[in-house]
């Protein structure tokens, strides 16, 4: 009879409770996922589902931590090994030259990471280097290693980094600058990340001047680790606002995308109103697409339910952050309030426009992160986005009830039709080392070849979520390769 009563007893529970979600663990897969006994890392490309005639095959392994992927005019392939990873893991970033399963290291970087990302262009190398300790950078670096700085001091220090680069079309780089905070609000999360601490007096920065509506959040001092502080939008950890403040903006700023010339010079604001412009592509008809990590439910200012933006970007355009999730307003959208919690109150008085829609909404907590285009009919699907999702980091960005992402999709990006197109075989998606197979842990990136008939995926690797934060596992990290087999 007592069992019956507790049967009883959740049943009513689940009723009151949508979807009996607080009754429930998270069960991401940045839960799911599993640190093996050894270093070793099971690779089975068979593990790994397809559409018919495509194949794919492991091109290097045993990679620490990588994020990107180019070429040279040959056709070769160069990796970034980022450097640093969530979990405050700090490794030597490095630019590697990968042939016929031969890896040589080309240049290295200081404890600055993460790189994050990586072009070649005119003969030279662009690295995106996210700037932990130091700020941001984009690095040039010639064939022999040679480094010298583009661009520096860029505020992201915080939870998003530099990310990028890309070349567009009249030759400029482009590259994204995540934000400081979650949702514009220094909190305790911002301690778990590390950077709070070190940096207690960085905030996000606006690229235009702002007016606030003074919405403060009170939480525990943890920086000196008891009582109370109140903190507001833009401003550091502590700090109140006011109605009616202005935060002037400048340039560089937080969550935007620049361009520069690959010559040097000053920076140029392109767009802004992003979270963390993560991936950059243009398209075959020489547009500027940008993959944006949405909002996490943590923090002082939680945000539920929040997909991922695939934007098509144009020039002077604010995007919505931070009251906006993908051209809706955080404050009139039951979807984006937390249970048992107030919908987002809005921070700013006015903007700059009215958010434009995305091309695609990817799956909430994804992570939509380096993608490109398919400029050939021999691969396939010509104009399509392929993206790369690095999958949840749950329970650290908020309570799933299965896994997201890890895995590749592919986006039309004229319907926002989004499909499947390479993921790991089973019941049920989600990390390899969760389901026990040898396919994909995390694709953090994916780019064509020069010729498009080749499509690569870096793999970040293992990346463990627990209570405590992440657990990343050093030389975990693929590079893969697909291909089309002919009719």
């Amino acid at each position: 009879m007592g069992n019956v009563i507790g049967v009883l007893s959740m049943a009513m529970l689940c009723m009151v409770l949508p979807g009996c979600y607080l009754i429930h663990p998270s069960s991401g897969g940045g839960k799911l996922t599993r640190l093996p006994e050894s270093a070793q890392r099971q690779l089975n490309k068979d593990d790994i589902a397809l559409p018919d005639r495509y194949k794919i095959e492991v091109v290097a392994s045993g990679l620490t931590f990588p994020t990107g992927v180019t070429f040279d005019d040959q056709g070769i392939p160069y990796l970034v090994e980022s450097g640093y990873s969530y979990g405050e893991v700090w490794e030597v970033p490095r630019l590697l030259r990968v042939e016929q399963e031969k890896i040589t290291p080309v240049a290295e970087g200081g404890k600055n990471g993460p790189w994050t990302g990586v072009t070649r262009h005119a003969g030279v190398f662009y690295v995106a280097e996210g700037g932990t300790l130091e700020g941001g950078r984009i690095l040039r670096i010639s064939d022999d290693g040679k480094t010298s700085v583009l661009a520096d001091n860029l505020p992201t220090r915080g939870d998003h980094h530099t990310n990028g680069p890309v070349v567009g079309p009249d030759g400029w780089l482009y590259f994204g600058l995540g934000t400081a905070t979650n949702s514009a609000v220094v909190g305790e999360d911002n301690l778990k990340f590390g950077w709070l601490k070190r940096f207690p007096d960085f905030h996000d920065v606006p690229c235009k001047d702002v007016v606030l509506t003074g919405e403060d959040y009170k939480t525990k001092d943890v920086l000196k680790g008891g009582g109370e502080v109140t903190t507001g939008a833009f401003v550091p950890f502590g700090r109140s606002t006011n109605p009616g403040e202005v935060i002037k903006g400048q340039i560089p700023c937080s969550g935007a995308v620049l361009r520069q010339r690959t010559s040097g010079g000053a920076p140029e604001l392109v767009a802004w109103g992003f979270r963390n412009p993560f991936g950059l592509a243009f398209s075959p008809e020489g547009k500027l697409y940008v993959s944006d990590n949405g909002y996490d439910q943590r923090g002082s200012r939680p945000v539920y339910g929040t997909g991922d933006p695939l934007w098509e970007v144009k020039k002077g355009t604010w995007y919505g952050w931070p009251d906006f999730s993908a051209g809706l307003r955080l404050d009139e959208e039951s979807q984006f309030k937390p249970v048992l919690r107030q919908k987002p109150k809005l921070l700013l008085t006015d903007y700059p426009n009215t958010p434009p829609r995305p091309a695609a909404i990817l799956p909430v907590h994804a992570s939509a992160d380096g993608f490109d285009f398919s400029r050939s009919e021999e691969f396939g699907y010509r104009g399509e986005a392929f993206i790369a999702l690095f999958g949840d980091q749950s329970p650290t960005t908020g309570k799933l009830l299965g896994p997201v992402g890890f895995k590749v999709v592919r986006v039309n990006v004229k319907t926002g039709v989004i499909r499947d197109f390479a993921v790991n075989k089973g019941r049920k998606n989600g990390p390899a080392s969760g389901l026990q197979s040898g396919g994909f842990e995390r694709p953090v990136a994916a780019r064509f070849d020069p010729t498009g008939k080749a499509l690569y995926i870096v793999d970040f690797g293992i990346l463990k979520e627990t209570k405590d934060g992440a657990q990343p596992l050093q030389k975990t990290g693929v590079l893969w390769r697909i291909t089309r087999e002919a009719p």
